[in-house]
């Protein structure tokens, strides 16, 4: 009973192992972000998504695919350019499966594949390009990049998200010579810069002078233009006041309706201011006898003033008419 006993718990202690071996070798677990594809004697059967995976033990093999994004960035290495130029450059390139199946049995290894086709792509980018454009266009040579990998790397269920050029190294002399080559451009643009400034200080004064003389000439043409204003308005206050003048006069004398004699003796008084005045001839109108008998005494009189030249009379006759 006891050898019994022994060889019954021998034989349950080995059928619990088997059992375990056999579930342990059943049981698989693919993790997040990753895809199974399940073998049987190294042939495709069937893919396998993230989680717990029942395959047959000793049968199947369950092969795990990382199916994230994932950036290498290759070795740095020299290329020419399409100006023989010689560069150091290193690229990062994201890319990621998309279908598993193809990334393990289209290739043998895809991860080398890919270092491998980005090496040849970035030849061939930068042969393409100047090193001018190699240095100012990274985001063409990128697309371009991804563009012609892509064309590779779709048969591989691989796809190329995108491409980061991450260093571009030239040569220590060319460098020196790009640093001159800039130095002097900057010394252009400023030169260049400062003759426009003098040439737009110079149109900006001309411009005011312009201007200034413009606003002077018409402050000269509005001066005058008041000035003849006012003189015209001189000219006729004037004449007006004379015109009044004359009338109010005129009616005066009219108004008082003098005889001759009062226009006689006015007369004389009138002649009297000629005669007083330093003249050395007098007209005198002559359109009466007793006008002319006046002139007459008129002379005497200055005649005899000492110290005192007298004028000579002239009398003017009436007209005919």
């Amino acid at each position: 009973m006891d050898n019994t006993g022994v060889v019954t718990a021998v034989i349950v202690v080995v059928l619990l192992i088997v059992v375990a071996i056999l579930i342990g070798g059943a049981v698989r677990v693919v993790p997040q972000g990753f895809a199974g594809v399940v073998t049987r004697f190294g042939r495709f059967r069937r893919e396998s998504q993230a989680g717990l995976t029942i395959i047959t033990p000793f049968i199947d093999k369950l092969l795990r695919v990382d199916m994230r994004e994932t950036p290498r960035t290759g070795d740095r290495q020299d290329v020419i350019t399409r100006d023989n130029v010689a560069v150091a450059v290193n690229a990062t390139i994201f890319s990621q499966v998309i279908e598993p199946r193809a990334a393990l049995f289209n290739v043998s290894d895809y991860l080398v594949a890919i270092d491998q086709q980005a090496r040849t792509t970035l030849r061939n980018a930068f042969g393409n390009v100047s090193l001018d454009e190699a240095l100012s266009s990274r985001e063409q040579i990128n697309a371009a990049m991804q563009q012609q990998m892509e064309q590779v790397t779709d048969k591989w269920g691989i796809r190329i998200n995108r491409i980061e050029i991450v260093d571009i190294s030239p040569p220590v002399q060319i460098l020196q010579a790009m640093a001159l080559q800039k130095q002097a451009d900057q010394e252009k643009r400023a030169r260049i810069l400062q003759s426009e400034g003098q040439q737009q200080s110079a149109v900006n004064i001309a411009d005011g002078n312009r201007q200034a003389a413009i606003k002077q000439a018409e402050g000269e043409r509005q001066a005058a233009i008041l000035r003849a204003e006012g003189n015209r308005q001189a000219a006729i206050l004037e004449a007006e006041g004379r015109a009044q003048a004359i009338s109010t006069v005129y009616g005066s004398i009219k108004a008082a309706q003098p005889d001759p004699t009062l226009v006689a003796i006015l007369q004389l008084d009138t002649l009297t201011k000629f005669a007083e005045s330093p003249n050395a001839k007098l007209v005198v109108p002559a359109e009466t006898s007793g006008l002319l008998g006046a002139a007459q005494v008129l002379r005497s009189v200055l005649g005899d003033a000492p110290g005192l030249e007298p004028p000579t009379v002239v009398t003017v006759p009436p007209s005919s008419s």
